[in-house]
């Protein structure tokens, strides 16, 4: 066991990527000091267990033997760089996508927008898209579904729980070790590889 969380410290150093903060601006670590380990047991005694209690859709193979939940936001230029380098990993993870309402107004009714939607993988990818290219995401149409609306405010509230201050934030359990992480911050595919064990 000593010699996964080893693994896991190692790997955290080589993840110290960008990610949005609630201030809305970038950072480069889940936290204010730069020696701060990007992967980190939050407070709470499973953080795996706490973030499968959220509300998102999923990517993937439904019956993988690796989930991963990400809370986004739908404004965050990082989360839709992580969206795309997650891409070659659709027939190995499964991971769950999990909007958050933190950095802008609109990223609640985005949010319930891309949930709602009859396509959910098509709504994140047009939102993701638009976000790469400096635009502003989808635009949400008509009043929004109420019980979308709790569930991404749950979601909101399972993030802060988690101690957390910037997205994308994944939330994954390796493997090998069965021990839980989280990350702040986009990854590539290799690093999620290996984060979980693959």
């Amino acid at each position: 066991m000593r010699r996964a969380s080893s693994l896991l410290t190692a790997l955290s150093a080589a993840l110290l990527l960008a990610a949005c903060g609630r201030d809305g601006g970038t950072s480069t670590s889940p936290s204010s000091s730069s020696d701060a380990p990007a992967t980190t047991q939050a407070a709470v005694a499973d953080p795996y267990a706490l973030a499968a209690t959220g509300h998102g859709f999923t990517t993937g193979p439904m019956m993988s033997a690796h989930t991963v939940y990400v809370f986004f936001d739908t404004t965050c230029p990082h989360c839709a760089q992580l969206w795309q380098n997650l891409q070659p990993l659709a027939s190995s993870v499964k991971v769950v996508w999990m909007p958050i309402g933190l950095l802008r107004p609109q990223s609640l009714t985005q949010g319930v927008a891309i949930l709602s939607a009859p396509d959910p993988v098509a709504a994140m990818q047009q939102n993701e898209q638009s976000v790469l290219a400096n635009g502003g995401g989808i635009t949400a149409m008509g009043t929004p579904d109420e019980a979308v609306v709790a569930k991404v405010k749950a979601n909101t509230e399972i993030f802060k729980r988690l101690d957390a201050d910037s997205v994308p934030l994944i939330v994954f359990r390796h493997g090998g070790s069965g021990q839980a992480g989280q990350h702040s911050g986009a990854v590539s595919a290799e690093q999620l590889r290996q984060m979980v064990g693959l």
